[in-house]
């Protein structure tokens, strides 16, 4: 059996992704591209599962567990690369139903080893979400200071974060 990825993540509403952009670039975070994004979320009875389809690349299922609290969370994960996105949409969504679907654009900054993620939500607005990858105990004791250093840079408050995914936002 796989063992689940493991990250250590914050989201936060950011109502100017532009000046955040600027800001990653002047401290050195490397620009990896934008994605246009549709997560489709399947009714299941722990964690979250979403089909993550991706405007001109193959999708990926990701199932994950992880708590509604503000601020840091741990967040562990599976990612399974979909070849045919199409047909196992329709089993899951015959299988288990459709919780909802969120769609965005996601530009993402890289710095060490955190993603770092501008979003335009539809029906949401914009967010900033950081996720510190953990494969090494080391990664594991940086990246509370890591996120906590990125959140001082873009002007984080802790007002400003919240807890439930995108699909919770959207009462989904």
């Amino acid at each position: 059996m796989a063992f689940p990825r493991r990250n250590l993540e914050l989201k936060a509403r950011d109502v100017d992704l532009d000046a955040a952009a600027a800001r990653l670039r002047e401290f050195g975070a490397r620009d990896a591209g934008l994605e246009i994004q549709t997560d489709t979320y399947f009714r299941v009875h722990a964690g979250r599962l979403k089909l993550r389809e991706i405007e001109g690349k193959e999708a990926v299922l990701i199932g994950y567990v992880r708590p509604d609290e503000m601020g840091t969370r741990q967040s562990q994960y599976h990612l399974v690369q979909v070849a045919d996105a199409a047909s196992l949409k329709a089993a899951l969504t015959d299988a288990l139903g459709v919780r909802g679907v969120v769609a965005k654009h996601r530009h993402i900054w890289l710095w060490q080893n955190v993603r770092i993620h501008l979003d335009q939500v539809e029906g949401l607005g914009k967010f900033v979400e950081f996720e510190a990858v953990i494969t090494s105990v080391d990664e594991e004791t940086a990246a509370p200071a890591q996120l906590s250093q990125l959140s001082q840079l873009l002007s984080i408050r802790p007002e400003d974060q919240l807890a439930p995914s995108y699909a919770d936002l959207l009462n989904l």
